[in-house]
């Protein structure tokens, strides 16, 4: 994703938002009737340097002497251009941010179901406080922009459009001195922008920092309370707050110098204006009220330049933030749901238990890294409950992922069903019908911040509460539900904090259950509870896994025990492969995991080395 944002950020900032509008059709549809409203508010700007110079030269200073009729009329015609104006920019702003936010609304849950699309390989492999900030501030700051930036943009380069051409009908000397006053500013802007362009690119990424430092040690808080780490942490935020400031700062001294040359241009066009008008007066080329209102469409065409200042600093920024999101865009996932790519080649699934298969199966986490599995080939028949076990790091886990799609093999294939309805590889199986049949329960037990039910009915929404509390009851788990302070409608907190990590997996293995998968994949559930909780875990595990294919990333190998069959994995291979009892009493590596365990279960010191 970082090379993607470095030739997003050689691109110019044109090109940027050409790309990003074709992403916005909202947006679009909404700009004509938009900027037919910004012309009316911008014609009207100059209505009253015409009317002034009229009242000068024709009302006041007519041959036949003051004309009160005339300058009455003028007057109101003002008086009713202005009102027009008002109602006309009203109108303007609140389409704009319509459409702005419609727009935007849309690019926001295109981003977030873009990030959902990656891999989870790709997700661990970016800071999560980066990923959420290209969703969320980085839309955020190009919000701001087109809803203020965009207005004042739009209005300002009508303003000046429409100055440039009364200007040029009064006195097309005065505009030519103006317009070559403001060419060196045109030329230094370029190279502001681009500037500005990088700063403002730097300032991004800076907040993604800090967004990331304090979402990890707001939830890392009870660790780093309990190893009293809160200087350390509180230094490593302050860092990042630090390298955000600077970046600010870099980029406000640019923003700075723009703004200062805008002024000073500004001011050398209108003193230049006011010499060589009195010097054409003089000459009788030209009238005091046309002197007068030329120096009021001055004024309408040196403010969108003073403004531009502004108006370039947010659209930097903006622009920063935009390729941010149009780089999560870019990022083609690794793992693609067959249905969005074609939907007339996707398979179904056989009906009823499914089989895995593995077909000499290779998977590394990078290119030229260890393999974390290396060519593993077998078959699992349906209805099988399989135990996995090995030591930290043999490639169980990724074992699971596979299984599960959540990664796809470097070389191989991993396919799901059995010999006689036929066998399905996994990358033609549409997203919605796998997770359908396969589900994977976690070993962290993840529940969102809502109710018990709401948890559960994740599995399969529409549920009942009445129907999730017989789903418990199924699960042996009726009595601890009714030991709760409001059962089912007790609220977990947010990740579920309000429950003990047994709890949490209690309704975990609800969710699975009401999903009614046929393949299930276990990140054993028992390996961080207490025994009590164990014990509901077992006798809740054990009906959920009945009469279904069950795949269990086994830590305590009292799962093994119970599994059907044992697969060992020793650094990313099929060492070993039966029952427990085939196992257990042959040399190899289960024998030693098994006494280990034993060991340790049983409160033995382990051996050295």
């Amino acid at each position: 994703m970082s090379t993607a944002l470095a030739e997003h950020r050689d691109e110019g900032a044109l090109r940027t938002l050409r790309r990003g509008l074709r992403m916005m059709p909202e947006f679009r549809r909404g700009l004509p009737a938009t900027f037919a409203l910004a012309l009316v508010a911008t014609a009207g700007r100059v209505v009253v340097p015409i009317a002034v110079q009229q009242v000068l030269d024709r009302g006041l200073a007519g041959p036949g002497g003051p004309d009160l009729g005339l300058v009455r009329d003028l007057v109101l015609l003002c008086a009713v251009v202005v009102v027009l104006t008002a109602v006309a920019v009203y109108r303007m702003n609140v389409r704009l941010f319509r459409t702005t936010e419609t727009a935007l609304a849309g690019l926001r849950a295109r981003a977030f179901r873009h990030v959902h699309d990656l891999s989870v390989l790709h997700q661990q492999g970016q800071r999560r406080g980066s990923l959420v900030s290209r969703v969320t501030s980085d839309v955020d700051q190009l919000s701001t922009f087109m809803q203020w930036g965009g207005v004042l943009g739009v209005v300002s380069l009508g303003q000046l459009l429409v100055a440039t051409v009364v200007m040029a009908v009064y006195s097309w000397q005065l505009t030519l001195l103006v317009v070559v006053c403001f060419v060196p500013l045109g030329i230094a802007v370029r190279f502001f922008a681009r500037r500005l362009a990088v700063v403002y690119g730097v300032v991004r990424e800076r907040v993604g920092d800090v967004l990331a430092a304090v979402s990890e040690a707001v939830v890392g808080a009870a660790t780093v309370r309990a190893y009293g780490i809160r200087e350390r942490t509180a230094a490593r935020l302050d860092r990042a707050v630090d390298r955000h400031y600077r970046a600010q700062v870099a980029a406000q001294r640019t923003t700075a110098a723009v703004f200062v040359s805008g002024e000073f241009v500004a001011a050398v066009a209108t003193a230049a204006v006011v010499v060589v008008g009195v010097l054409l007066g003089l000459d009788g080329d030209l009238t005091a009220g046309t002197l007068v209102a030329f120096l009021f469409l001055v004024t309408l065409f040196v403010a969108p330049v003073q403004t531009a200042s502004e108006v370039l600093n947010e659209a930097q920024n903006a622009v920063a933030g935009f390729r941010r999101v149009l780089d999560v865009l870019d990022t083609e996932p690794d793992v693609r749901d067959p249905a969005g790519v074609d939907r007339a080649g996707t398979l179904e699934l056989p009906p009823g238990p499914l089989g895995v298969r593995f077909e000499h199966v290779t998977f590394r986490y990078a290119p030229g890294a260890r393999p974390a599995l290396d060519d593993v080939d077998l078959d699992i028949a349906p209805r099988r409950r399989v135990a996995i076990v090995g030591e930290t790091g043999s490639g169980k886990t990724t074992f699971a992922k596979l299984v599960t799609r959540l990664m796809d093999p470097t070389e191989g294939r991993v396919l799901l069903g059995d010999d006689a309805p036929g066998w399905v590889p996994l990358e033609r199986v549409a997203f919605a019908s796998l997770r359908r049949r396969v589900v994977m329960v976690p070993q962290d037990g993840f529940l969102f911040d809502a109710t018990i039910a709401a948890n559960v009915r994740y599995g399969r929404p529409g549920l009942t509460d009445a129907e999730v509390l017989a789903a418990f009851d199924d699960l042996g788990l009726a009595a601890w539900v009714a030991g709760l302070a409001d059962g089912v409608a007790t609220r977990v907190g947010q990740r579920g904090e309000s429950l003990s990590a047994g709890e949490r997996q209690l309704v975990a293995v609800a969710r699975a259950y009401v999903a009614d998968p046929d393949l299930l994949v276990l990140d054993e559930a028992t390996s961080a509870v207490d025994p009590a909780t164990e014990q509901r875990l077992t006798r809740a595990l054990d009906t959920l896994t009945d009469g279904r294919t069950t795949l269990t990333i086994a830590h305590r190998l009292s799962t093994a025990e119970r599994a059907d069959e044992v697969l060992v994995v020793d650094a990313g291979r099929v060492v070993q492969r039966g029952t427990h009892a085939e196992l257990v009493d042959v040399v190899g590596p289960y024998a030693r995991l098994h006494a280990s365990w034993r060991r340790s279960s049983a409160g033995e010191p382990q051996p050295a080395g």
